[in-house]
């Protein structure tokens, strides 16, 4: 697919960035590459984990998913999610289901940027609410950096809660110093979600076809209304 066929979709999105964003929760958390690896198995574990002060709001719930994910042809890869939430006074609870499927648009090197898009639908248990999701991923390498840029587009809708189209903007500029250890910083910019902090990345090699991929970052907050810190955390294994 050519940059062409893409052109009008990325100004669409660049178009909206400025509204504001995930008003129901944080967007700090994964940062999606364009990527879809042949005959690709993985069971992936995150979490972000906020810590607050008294002046911050209320949205500081702590958030853990757990899915299972395959290649299903060439350039399609789907996942299936549970979410967990631990609320502030301590309780925990399964509050979502969650179902993504990614789309590699472009071969790896054909273009000056690598194109993917991600479609997500998750059901909130705890308010019945629903949400649709687009995310148009762009990655560029430069020698050793390699810059990833994620564009999220969204609806929500359901009976406790009012129905409406959400945008958001998340980057990552990564320095690959090795395989097993990329430094990186990230920037996330949505309502109660603006923040901006240090990664680390890593990739072990197991053995034939199996892998294990880190992530670990610690993302300060750039406005009052988000968290003062996020933690977050990400394992794969691949196989």
């Amino acid at each position: 697919m050519s940059y062409k066929k893409l052109k009008p979709f990325f100004v669409f999105c660049v178009a909206v960035i400025p509204v504001e964003a995930f008003a129901d929760g944080s967007l700090i958390d994964k940062i999606y590459h364009p990527y879809v690896q042949l005959m690709e198995r993985e069971i992936e574990f995150r979490s972000s984990l906020r810590s607050d002060d008294e002046k911050s709001p209320a949205n500081s719930t702590d958030t853990y998913r757990i899915a299972y994910g395959k290649t299903l042809k060439e350039n399609l890869f789907g996942e299936i999610y549970l979410v967990g939430e631990k609320k502030p006074e301590g309780s925990f609870s399964i509050s979502a289901a969650e179902l993504e499927l990614k789309w590699q648009l472009t071969e790896q090197g054909e273009y000056l940027a690598d194109w993917g898009v991600l479609f997500d639908f998750e059901r909130s248990f705890n308010d019945e609410k629903n949400e649709i999701s687009a995310v148009l991923i762009t990655e560029s390498q430069w020698n050793k950096w390699i810059t990833t840029v994620n564009l999220h587009l969204s609806y929500e809708w359901g009976e406790q809660t009012k129905d409406e189209f959400d945008t958001g903007l998340s980057m990552q500029a990564r320095y690959r110093y090795s395989r097993m250890l990329e430094p990186a910083l990230e920037l996330y910019l949505g309502e109660n979600s603006y923040g901006f902090g240090p990664v680390l990345l890593g990739n072990i090699r197991l053995g034939k076809g199996k892998q294990i991929n880190w992530e670990a970052g610690v993302i300060g907050r750039l406005q009052q209304s988000t968290p003062e810190t996020t933690y977050r955390l990400l394992i794969e294994f691949e196989f």
